[in-house]
């Protein structure tokens, strides 16, 4: 009997051990099986090769980059300071990728009309990760509080993760990382 039971409860802790390193980090946090890489990160700013119509965002637009770049941090507290970036590198499971994504970020109100939501079309590659970002371009969007990026087609939630965009003082290191700290808000 103690065997059967020892056995059994080590089966349990195991499993839920195994069953703990799959789950997101963050309890707003979703990752379909869709994916095969997904990563979570801040990034400093990367010149701007180009912009893709977004009018479902405040700037009307959003940037193309050149190439992919490093995470600086995986931390998910953001310094709110002109030119630091966070986001998500996925990578589908498919080699075809994913198209027709719709990419929501959720934020505290921002801009003239305090939008609380913005929205843009992207895809996922799968033949290596495709790097969706929001960076602070304008000072209107160093707003505080918590941010949430999820990536969906067809109302089908593929990822979803959180973040905490923080006073540049509470995170001094990270607002220094990129070289902006001259303009600190």
């Amino acid at each position: 009997m103690f065997d059967r039971t020892f056995t059994t409860c080590a089966a349990i802790v195991f499993a839920s051990a195994a069953l703990a390193e799959t789950l997101p980090p963050n309890p707003d946090d979703y990752v379909s099986p869709q994916l095969s890489v997904i990563d979570v990160g801040i990034i400093c700013a990367q010149e701007i090769v180009g912009l893709n119509d977004a009018p479902g965002t405040v700037a009307g637009s959003t940037n193309i980059i050149k190439g992919e770049p490093d995470f600086i941090s995986s931390a998910r507290f953001v310094p709110a300071v002109l030119g630091v970036g966070f986001g998500v590198k996925s990578q589908a499971q498919s080699v075809l990728g994913i198209d027709s994504v719709t990419m929501t970020v959720t934020h505290p109100p921002m801009g003239a009309d305090g939008t609380t939501v913005q929205v843009y079309g992207t895809a996922i590659s799968g033949r290596g990760t495709s790097l969706t970002f929001y960076q602070f371009d304008y000072n209107y969007e160093l707003v505080l509080g918590h941010w949430q990026m999820e990536a969906s087609v067809d109302g089908e939630v593929i990822y979803r993760v959180g973040f905490d965009v923080v006073e540049p003082d509470a995170m001094p290191q990270l607002a220094n990382a990129c070289g902006f700290e001259d303009l600190l808000s």
